[in-house]
């Protein structure tokens, strides 16, 4: 991902023992709603390999490096846990320090698809918190992608309602504790 004058915008995803833990962020953080959608579609796709994402798992935007980072490492996007389930991510992980972004990551076993021929695609949802009170808005992006890497829906708002659609108010809910 990159601007005609800005440094491209690096992202590398890494497991443990075959799951999904998250992803290296190298040259920039996204400045912009569309760059942070960019972000997820890629994050979708990889979510989309078969195996890799056992279920709707949430993953917090983190700007520490990662041990022994490579030159121009920027920060990570870790997996903090399930959505639900015994080890589901709790309100309070966020408390001491609100993130700069949360996403929510849907295997294609959690995914409704929107086109029926779509079926196996992953889903996922990016909340990029504001402050709408000194009038800096929520930002939002959805993308829904296959396992070839085709990217079937993608919306991005900008002042939204974060309870107006469930994944939203799920990491809202998670950044208000």
């Amino acid at each position: 991902m990159t601007s005609p004058d800005r440094r491209i915008i690096g992202v590398a995803p890494f497991h443990a023992s075959g799951t999904l833990r998250g992803f290296v962020i190298s040259g920039r953080w996204p400045d912009t709603t569309k760059e942070w959608a960019q972000l997820l579609a890629f994050t979708v796709r990889v979510a989309s390999t078969p195996g890799l994402l056992d279920t709707s798992t949430v993953f917090c935007v983190r700007e520490e490096l990662p041990d022994d980072p490579h030159e121009g490492t920027v920060g990570i996007v870790v997996s903090e846990g399930p959505v639900i389930g015994d080890h589901a991510v709790t309100p309070e992980r966020f408390a001491l320090h609100q993130p700069a972004a949360l996403m929510m990551l849907h295997p294609p076993s959690e995914t409704m698809p929107t086109l029926p021929e779509c079926a196996g695609a992953a889903s996922g949802c990016v909340l990029l918190p504001g402050l709408p009170h000194l009038g800096l808005d929520h930002r939002a992006a959805w993308v829904e992608a296959e396992a070839d890497g085709t990217v079937t829906s993608m919306i991005s708002r900008v002042g939204l309602d974060p309870i107006s659609h469930p994944d939203t108010a799920v990491l809202a809910m998670l950044l208000a504790a």
